[in-house]
């Protein structure tokens, strides 16, 4: 009798609902010199998984295999087409070797899945480069470009979460309905019997504590306590939910009509409007992107208005932002209204500004600077990196979910009749409009976070101390940054092997000409990497936006904008012209109808909401990478990561308003809400 040699073949399975399936599955092993015979794992082999997540069949074969390169997945046709959840497959060969091959996908439609082991491979190093080319043609297949609207980022080919390839879209047990959810929350914070009301007005500013009883925490009631306070106005523009819109002024506008007479009261040390500006002491929020975009006009019931307003910043002695000028409308003639005006004229015009840095936030910085581009970067990477390519490896657990949540947002949040033209100033056709003009100042550069505060003048700690976003955002951006250099050192030995790579040169351009096609001149996004250096950076970026960046203006949401008054979806009044025709009525008949405030608050609510099972920076349960350096620096860059959250916890606690948005234990890896 011939000997027979043994592989023990080890399958993981996911927590995933319906991990199993009730068809069958051929298993192949290829090794380097012979492929064994096909294996069937039938419904008596998944069934072992209802006992656990590993079930484990022996392949004999007569001679040894050789190097196991390869394990070939094929599903059977059955009559119902099961889909099969694998994490990843560990081979042991005769001589007691351990070879895990990476899935993390599902087996579904009779197709052939081939896993290649564990090892991260540049494409120019590897002997197999026909399995992945196939690969990502197959890949390029599923991962189609397409203009959802004119003028936007591309995004993928899919109108509904159904038709997105099954490994992007949600578990079965998470599904995003946004107008579900939002009425969901609606519902669990009371508010119900407000939405009858819709196109009725509050009375009084102390009205909106109707729809905030049952939702208190810390933040959001100090904004409620504190929202028409100068110094609270002024704070959130460096560390509210939209802290990227302050910029140092160094001279002013042409069309701002601000003196030195106007101001000369708020200037506290005894130096010109023109002294201050020259001594960095001046700051400006400036809302040009808003000039003649249609305010939405979706319901017949309710005329909405848009402002475009600067709104001038000063840094006093005692280190405070504050307010000291704004101006609504763009013209030289305009009114500008000051602190020392009435108090209803100069608290109206903040709402003002407050209104429409909210729908600047909703459109810009949050929609199209975090989840838009980040999809980009998700399609490229899907169609031109093979899953055995380390960038592959090191990106997939920043992708999770991006494509999912922004395919459900076109359906149900940003669509004609979506969730957002509810509530919002620039929901209907100015959604487009919006995103348009933001696509000329989209750039690769703008998204590189230490070039983006430099940008607008706000980079250094000594001139504008207690900027914690900025601060925070640094320590994280060094740390991933850092994280990410050491895993092109191990992959990549000189500049040449960035130069050689098709593949990620492959993944810039996609993102160049395909993604960003719609910004000047593709955004100077790079077309070529030359170096390691250009490559760390610009893997930074794709991750630092995805998390860190995301959590910075996503998390926050409930705690700045739940507070009606002091972020207004929308006005249902004009701005004012002039001063001294305002009063509490005026007020109360612009700010957001009881409907539309019940629909804000919710909204808010539930995007800042954390997922179950979030998985925070640096949490990687599924391990594509399997080789030990890699494995090294990882676990260093948590322990960075560890070292920034402390550094944040311990100046919070001395804080009155804490500022955790940027703390890497509540920063989650993926744009995934």
């Amino acid at each position: 009798m011939s000997r027979m040699f043994t592989y023990t073949v080890s399958v993981t399975t996911g927590n995933q609902e319906f991990a199993g399936t009730n068809d069958y599955i051929y298993l192949t092993l290829v090794g380097s010199e012979r492929c064994s015979d096909q294996t069937l794992l039938d419904k008596s082999f998944f069934d072992r998984f209802a006992r656990g997540s590993v079930a484990s069949v022996d392949v004999s074969v007569k001679e040894i295999l050789g190097d196991i390169v390869l394990v070939k997945l094929q599903k059977g046709k059955f009559l119902f087409n099961d889909q099969w959840y694998c994490r990843f497959i560990n081979v042991t060969t005769p001589s007691g070797e351990g070879i895990e091959f990476p899935c993390y996908r599902w087996i579904a439609n009779e197709q052939e899945v081939v896993l290649r082991d564990g090892k991260g491979r540049l494409p120019q190093d590897d002997n197999m480069k026909e399995i992945r080319h196939m690969e990502l043609e197959s890949r390029q297949q599923l991962f189609r470009w397409k203009e959802w609207r004119t003028g936007f980022p591309l995004s993928i080919d899919a109108n509904t979460s159904s038709e997105l390839p099954l490994d992007i879209q949600f578990e079965t047990a998470k599904s995003v309905d946004f107008s579900l959810n939002f009425i969901e929350a609606i519902a669990n914070l009371g508010l119900n019997k407000f939405m009858k009301l819709f196109q009725s007005s509050w009375t009084y500013i102390e009205d909106f504590r109707k729809i905030f009883v049952k939702i208190k925490n810390t933040v959001s009631e100090h904004v409620m306590q504190n929202w028409n306070e100068d110094l609270m106005f002024g704070y959130q523009f460096l560390n509210g939910c939209n802290p990227v819109m302050i910029s140092k002024c160094m001279n002013l506008p042409d069309n701002f009509a601000v003196t030195q007479e106007m101001v000369e009261r708020s200037l506290d040390r005894g130096l010109t409007l023109q002294e201050e500006l020259k001594a960095g002491n001046i700051y400006i929020a400036d809302y040009a992107i808003l000039e003649g975009v249609p305010p939405n006009a979706t319901d017949p019931d309710t005329q909405q208005y848009l402002a475009a307003p600067f709104c001038l910043l000063y840094k006093n002695s005692q280190n405070e932002i504050l307010p000291i000028a704004i101006q609504l409308r763009r013209q030289t003639t305009a009114e500008v209204f000051l602190p020392s005006d009435d108090q209803y004229d100069w608290m109206l015009a903040k709402m003002w500004v407050k209104c429409s840095d909210f729908n600047v936030h909703q459109l810009v910085t949050h929609l199209l600077r975090t989840h838009l581009t980040s999809e980009v970067f998700t399609i490229a990477m899907y169609r031109q990196l093979s899953a055995v390519h380390p960038i592959y490896k090191l990106l997939i657990p920043h992708v999770r979910y991006t494509v999912a949540i922004n395919t459900a947002a076109r359906e149900k949040l940003i669509s004609e009749s979506g969730v957002f033209e509810k509530a919002n100033g620039t929901g209907g056709i100015a959604v487009v409009e919006v995103i348009n003009k933001a696509m000329k100042t989209l750039t690769y550069k703008s998204m590189c976070f230490p070039e983006s505060v430099k940008a607008r003048g706000v980079d250094n700690k000594d001139e504008l101390p207690n900027y914690y976003y900025r601060d925070d955002g640094m320590m994280v951006w060094e740390a991933v940054k850092s994280f990410v250099s050491d895993v092109v050192r191990i992959y990549y030995s000189s500049d040449e092997s960035v130069q050689e790579d098709e593949e990620i040169q492959a993944f810039v351009q996609d993102v160049c000409f395909s993604g960003m096609k719609n910004c000047p001149q593709n955004g100077e996004f790079p077309e070529f990497l030359k170096t390691r250096e250009q490559l760390v950076e610009y893997l930074t970026v794709v991750i630092f936006t995805a998390s860190a960046q995301h959590a910075a203006v996503n998390f926050g949401q409930f705690d700045w904008f739940a507070w009606v008054p002091n972020s207004p979806s929308t006005m249902r009044k004009p701005p004012p012209t002039q001063k001294g025709q305002v009063d509490m009525k005026y007020i109360m008949e612009s700010l957001p109808d009881r409907g539309r405030a019940s629909w804000h608050v919710g909204g808010v609510w539930a995007l800042s909401q954390f997922q179950d099972g979030e998985l925070f920076l640096g949490v990687y349960p599924d391990n594509y990478f399997t080789e030990q350096p890699v494995i090294e620096a990882t676990t260093t860059f948590r322990k960075k990561l560890i070292e920034v959250t402390n550094i944040i916890k311990s100046r919070n606690e001395k804080l009155k308003l804490p500022y955790w948005y940027l703390s890497p234990d509540r920063i989650p890896n993926s744009v995934a809400i």
